[in-house]
């Protein structure tokens, strides 16, 4: 159930830290990028496919980058899957603001539900040349 907080700014912080320290966070290896397809031709799902969404015109799907793949932009990737019991409201928007002031670079979030796990997950991209970075951001952040 998504929850909306009512609370300071200071106090969201607080929550906030604590969810990324108990979420449970993925490093995923290789660079990573997007195939894309018509809107009428749906892609194939393999155990290599993260993510897959959709506009009006095409497909998008989330893979791991390969030699194949020409002219794409390369992405590094992390998760996080959230404990059912904490309030994670915010939680996009919080890290995405610190990774910006961090890195100079924004990122994006593709969000799914995996209820036997807790609920919402998250996958996070950014340009894979600043994945180190942005994961020595987010484990400061869990470092409280």
């Amino acid at each position: 159930m998504v929850s909306v907080s009512v609370e300071s700014p200071q106090r969201t912080e607080e929550r906030l830290r604590r969810v990324i320290a108990l979420a449970d966070l993925v490093v995923h290896e290789g660079a990573w990028c997007f195939e894309e397809s018509p809107a009428d031709r749906p892609p194939a799902l393999g155990d290599d496919t993260l993510a897959v969404v959709r506009d009006g015109d095409s497909w998008s799907r989330l893979v791991p980058l390969t030699r194949e793949h020409r002219d794409v932009e390369r992405f590094g990737i992390f998760s996080f899957h959230f404990p059912a019991e904490l309030d994670n409201s915010g939680f996009v928007g919080w890290l995405a603001t610190h990774l910006k002031a961090e890195l100079g670079t924004g990122v994006f979030v593709i969000c799914g539900s995996n209820r036997a796990r807790g609920g919402i997950y998250d996958y996070w991209g950014c340009p894979v040349d600043l994945l180190d970075d942005a994961i020595a951001t987010v484990k400061a952040l869990r470092a409280g």
